[in-house]
């Protein structure tokens, strides 16, 4: 079953909180304390999130994370790239596309498989931080 990982779901949990405090620099500890997860699972997610160019760093006494995207920019399926998750729905597409499997001749499924991979890949590259939790 498709499911986002831990990392990923705190991933898109502190670019969400960042964006919704513009006006100020976020620590890690802020965000663990304020969702009520894991400092140091976090803290290493916040590494991944800043190598990959959606927050920035700032060290020192008034430190912490900001966003280096406007948040309309960042989908989740930045975040999942950043944290180099895979949500493929079948083994044979494989993480970095279609891979095929052995299976691959008698398969009756695949075309629809790779339709229904394709719409979810597409919802998670529309759907952008800003969106999330706007009704």
């Amino acid at each position: 079953m498709l499911r986002l990982s831990k990392r990923v779901e705190y991933g898109i949990l502190a670019v969400k909180y960042i964006a919704e405090n513009p006006e100020k620099k976020i620590t890690a500890k802020e965000i663990a304390e304020k969702m009520n997860i894991s400092y140091e699972f976090l803290a290493k997610t916040m590494q991944k999130l800043m190598k990959s160019g959606l927050i920035v760093s700032q060290i020192g006494l008034n430190g912490g994370y900001t966003l280096d995207k406007n948040p309309e920019l960042i989908s989740i399926a930045d975040i999942i790239n950043a944290l180099d998750e895979d949500t493929t729905i079948v083994e044979c597409f494989g993480k970095n596309g279609d891979n095929g499997c052995e299976r691959d001749e008698f398969c009756e499924i695949r075309h629809d498989m790779s339709g229904l991979q394709k719409e979810i890949n597409n919802v998670f590259r529309n759907m952008t931080i800003s969106k999330l939790g706007a009704n």
